[in-house]
């Protein structure tokens, strides 16, 4: 009786963990499914100690047998497993680019989930292409040629290129590529009218211009959405030009004033320094009419004479003053 208490609970145990190991209903599945031969109870076992799921690899092998594709092993799903991939969206993306007629392998579409991008995804942007607004928040400004500002703002329809997706640039790339060529285009506009009345002509520059070369999209269309008009900026820029030119002028013409302050300055200086020289010069005419007078050069009749004229320039010079003075009251 003991024994049986015993040896039950381990029977039991190992009645468990048997079921556990061997997957014994996914092995029905999968035979049923797509062969007894496809993949084994030993293999489901296997799986099991990697710790590997078998039910998913299970799942992937029989959706992708079904679809046509069952050139995929179960040992591609579980290295690909190992390595962090994603084997739900792999062979979603391998069924549904089988549908479509999308050429994409296995190792391909392993590649692209490895490189973090949505595989899924990138095959159903192949079948239905996705709209990018560029840019996505606000407009693109740019000034035409007569100087009138314009903000637009258009929408991108692209296409995942499946050849390029591993290592091509994404959509920030594409926006700003496309609005660099925005800006090119409205640039080369002779008038901001032209760009109003034809802004299909903007299109066809941009799209020219082969924008999705190294991007993992083929840019089908560009269409502007929207078109405004902004601000005259080339009236501005010709506004704050001529101001600019206005204080260059001034600034030239006070260079000029203070040369011609100083120069007249050292005019006044050079005056009062002949003016000096005058002074000193007639101080020396009484030292020399002294002299006269000791070597009997000069009389004092002489002398008398000299200070008459003087008294009599003076007199002239003091109405010649007069004179003038009533002619500036006049």
């Amino acid at each position: 009786m003991d024994g049986i208490l015993i040896v039950g609970p381990i029977i039991f145990l190992v009645v468990i963990v048997f079921f556990y190991l061997v997957p014994l209903g996914l092995w029905i599945q999968t035979g049923v499914s797509i062969g007894w031969g496809k993949v084994g109870m030993i293999k489901l076992v296997v799986m099991r100690i990697r710790k590997i799921p078998p039910k998913l690899i299970s799942d992937g092998v029989i959706n992708l047998h079904r679809a046509g594709l069952d050139y995929i092993t179960s040992e591609d799903l579980e290295t690909h497993f190992l390595a962090g991939g994603n084997i739900i969206n792999v062979v979603d993306a391998l069924i549904a680019a089988d549908k479509a007629n999308i050429e994409l392998t296995f190792q391909t579409a392993a590649a692209i989930d490895l490189a973090g991008r949505d595989v899924k995804e990138a095959v159903q942007t192949s079948v239905y292409p996705k709209v990018i607004n560029c840019p996505k928040e606000g407009k693109v400004s740019a000034v035409s040629k007569d100087g009138i500002q314009l903000h637009s703002k258009a929408r991108v329809t692209v296409r995942t290129n499946i050849d390029q997706l591993v290592g091509g640039a994404t959509d920030d790339t594409v926006i700003a590529r496309v609005g660099e060529g925005i800006v090119s285009a409205i640039g080369s506009a002779k008038s901001y009218k032209s760009v109003l009345e034809n802004p299909d002509d903007i299109s066809r520059a941009v799209l020219s211009k082969g924008l999705d070369s190294g991007t993992a999209y083929s840019i089908l269309s560009i269409d502007i959405a929207d078109v405004d008009v902004g601000n005259n900026v080339g009236a501005h820029l010709e506004a704050d030009q001529a101001e600019a030119d206005k204080k260059v002028a001034q600034a030239k013409a006070e260079s000029r004033r203070a040369m011609a302050v100083a120069a007249e300055q050292e005019m006044q200086a050079k005056v009062q320094e002949m003016q000096a020289k005058v002074v000193e010069a007639e101080a020396e005419v009484p030292k020399a009419m002294a002299q006269a007078f000791r070597e009997g050069n000069l009389g004092i009749m002489d002398y008398y004479n000299m200070q008459n004229v003087k008294s009599d320039t003076k007199m002239r010079d003091s109405i010649a003053g007069q004179d003038s003075e009533e002619k500036t009251n006049e």
